[in-house]
């Protein structure tokens, strides 16, 4: 796998004292809107997580799956610009990096540029705003404007408990990575996702076949470059995959998803099948688990991910009948679940969404109740040490 040469350019250095509200510099002169949002307690510091894929792998289904698992999903900030990417929780503010592109629509076409290039990206700014959340500042955030491609006026974004980043490129600015608490990778194979983007934009945006291929082609070389290289710094990949149960399927509507989750990382234990560091190999269907045609299997093993030890936990097949997950929920292991059925609960309660059937929401589900407990963790031990240091 070949070797990726992270960007970095110069940190700006501004001091600025913890606790203070600031507005660090922004590209437009507008007075910002205001995100109201559940602020971390005075002191606290946000937990940051960086969720990081192509367009059109599933970001937002995960954004809507992770935040309901973090304690209420997350909406569009009120009385702000109605464009705004930003999307406000309970306990979790969503921020899309593209309202770090510091070139419009026309002028990336006027360069020969796509959202992709990090040229066409503004880290200097990523890195300062998200150090300043993270250390308990409000930020003056940029938006992009996805409808008419311009960059509009700033939001005011106070700091969360949680903090999640998602986007083409949280990963890629080494400085902005070291700021991440965990870091997820949705790794959406060629074929898939090929096949996801006509089915979506198709149906959803009227876009032929031939411009769909195109669109593809002429992003590919910049993906290839600067996103698909960082997920060798993800501490979990969910990667999608055509399945193996139809011999020569690949429309997407048949996955097999592997969760890939590094070892060693602080505050996380990877899920596991009936025994932990063993091979496995398991077909559930029979009379606990209903399976039409293809059926279902799933797989647990370890192995090397670029230099990594990982735990990988695989499933190939789609269920027919979600209230019966159950089964399979109680052959898992470390998921961090909160009580017996919790993740059948959060699939059930997600059935509309895209890949609730199959690994893609099963696998991100799971996830999504790794980081609540790898916050809840962080955040303990955060006042732990806090009240060590008072009695100091």
């Amino acid at each position: 796998m070949a070797a990726f040469a992270a960007h970095t350019s110069a940190a700006s250095s501004h001091y600025l004292p913890p606790g203070t509200a600031i507005l660090l510099r922004s590209r437009r002169r507008a007075f910002p809107t205001r995100v109201s949002c559940s602020a971390a307690a005075a002191g606290d510091k946000t937990v940051v997580i960086g969720v990081a894929a192509d367009s059109g792998c599933g970001k937002s289904t995960f954004m809507r799956r992770l935040t309901s698992v973090l304690g209420g999903g997350a909406e569009p900030p009120r009385g702000g610009n109605p464009e705004s990417n930003t999307l406000v929780g309970d306990t979790a503010t969503v921020v899309c990096l593209d309202d770090y592109h510091s070139l419009d629509r026309a002028a990336r076409k006027a360069r020969g540029l796509t959202a992709l290039d990090p040229r066409a990206n503004d880290f200097d700014l990523m890195y300062e705003q998200v150090r300043a959340i993270k250390d308990g500042r409000a930020v003056d955030k940029p938006v992009y404007n996805h409808v008419t491609g311009l960059l509009d006026p700033p939001e005011r974004v106070a700091p969360p408990r949680i903090l999640l980043l998602e986007g083409l490129h949280p990963m890629y600015d080494e400085r902005v990575r070291g700021l991440l608490d965990f870091s997820i990778y949705l790794d959406i194979s060629d074929e898939v996702k090929f096949a996801w983007k006509i089915q979506r934009d198709l149906a959803e945006r009227g876009h032929s076949l031939q411009s769909i291929k195109a669109i593809i082609e002429a992003r590919k070389p910049d993906f290839d470059a600067y996103i698909d290289p960082q997920k060798q710094y993800a501490d979990a990949v969910i990667e999608v995959l055509p399945t193996q149960l139809i011999p020569g399927d690949d429309d997407g509507k048949v996955p097999r998803v592997r969760l890939i989750m590094k070892e060693g990382v602080k505050h996380f234990a990877p899920v596991y099948l009936f025994d932990e560091g063993s091979t496995i190999s398991w077909i559930p269907c029979g009379r606990k688990l209903s399976c039409s045609y293809p059926g279902i299997k799933f797989a647990y093993g370890f192995g090397a991910y670029f230099g990594h030890e990982v735990s990988v936990l695989e499933m190939d097949g789609r269920f027919d009948k979600l209230d019966e997950l159950i089964y399979v929920e109680t052959h898992l292991s470390n998921l961090s679940t909160k009580f017996y059925g919790e993740v059948a609960q959060q699939m059930l309660t997600h059935a509309d969404l895209p890949g609730s059937n199959n690994g893609t929401g099963l696998f991100q589900t799971i996830v999504g109740l790794k980081i609540r407990e790898l916050c809840e963790q962080i955040v303990a031990e955060r006042d732990a040490m806090t009240a060590d240091a008072v009695k100091v």
